[in-house]
């Protein structure tokens, strides 16, 4: 009894902020299409999934969504495993320095970065202003609204997010090993590669999953510095949503981009269960 006393509180939490939403998602991808307000009409139609199903549309932004939030990760990782090595292995006291460092991005409003961004690499930013400046180029290099402006974006909004269990990982990693490889005279790349890589691999796997899923819904991001062609399914979620005021489809589509992330989501769940 104390027990379910105790849980309560987690269960109302989940019950009103997670499976009603779900619900109501659901049923509205299930309603029919309605030019009334709201702008459907409950219903068992399914014409939402079906639509989905029948128009290749939907299902080229499913994959770009994936295919960049699977790239905006990898390069997440690639630059998060020198950052954590650093900060693991500086002293305690520059340590936290650097840490405050990480997260002082979060410190300033998500949308003044994207605009920060912006003003580096519009035509008339400070990248093209050095460029041409310098001599280099004669006319403004196009680097804002290009797949390269919205990875780096992504990277700019998600990197803490992989260097955190990175370098909570090689702070458990016993120093001694890495040493004793090197003492063997192995290279730093071979120590990494097979002393500090495997000690890492489940924060590894942990950190891909913390970007990756995010990243695969993320609209600000892709609208503000992306190309206009890059339709990601946050960006036709928001068309479905507020242009086309198609709330089945929009539905129907959150409800296919849940499902394609909660193998994901259980793979997390069981990487921070283990011991």
């Amino acid at each position: 009894m104390r027990r379910a006393l105790l849980l309560a509180p987690a269960w109302a939490w989940l019950l009103l902020f997670v499976a009603a939403p779900a619900g109501i998602l659901v049923a509205i991808a299930l309603a029919e299409a309605d030019p009334g307000l709201p702008p459907f009409r409950l219903a068992l139609s399914g014409a939402g999934f079906a639509t989905l199903v029948e128009d290749a549309y939907y299902l080229d932004a499913l994959l770009a969504a994936l295919r960049v939030a699977a790239v905006t990760a990898l390069l997440c990782l690639a630059i998060a495993y020198p950052m954590a090595i650093g900060i693991a292995r500086a002293a305690p006291r520059r340590r936290l320095l650097l840490l405050a460092a990480l997260m002082l991005p979060f410190w300033t409003g998500f949308l003044l970065r994207i605009g920060a961004w912006i003003g580096l690499l519009r035509d008339e930013g400070w990248i093209n202003g050095v460029l041409r400046g310098a001599g280099l180029i004669e006319a403004p290099l196009p680097l804002l609204y290009t797949e390269g402006a919205m990875l780096a974006g992504m990277v700019h909004a998600y990197l803490p997010f992989a260097v955190l269990p990175l370098f909570a990982a090689l702070l458990r990693l016993d120093p001694t090993l890495e040493e004793a490889a090197a003492d063997l005279g192995a290279r730093p790349a071979t120590v990494f590669l097979t002393v500090t890589l495997p000690a890492t691999a489940p924060a590894a796997v942990a950190a891909f999953l913390l970007v990756f899923i995010p990243a695969a819904g993320e609209y600000v991001i892709p609208e503000l510095l992306g190309p206009p062609e890059a339709q990601l399914v946050g960006r036709v979620l928001w068309q479905e949503f507020f242009q086309n005021r198609d709330w089945p489809v929009a539905a129907a589509l959150a409800v296919a981009l849940l499902v394609l992330l909660l193998a994901p989501i259980r793979l997390f769940q069981r990487i921070e269960a283990r011991p």
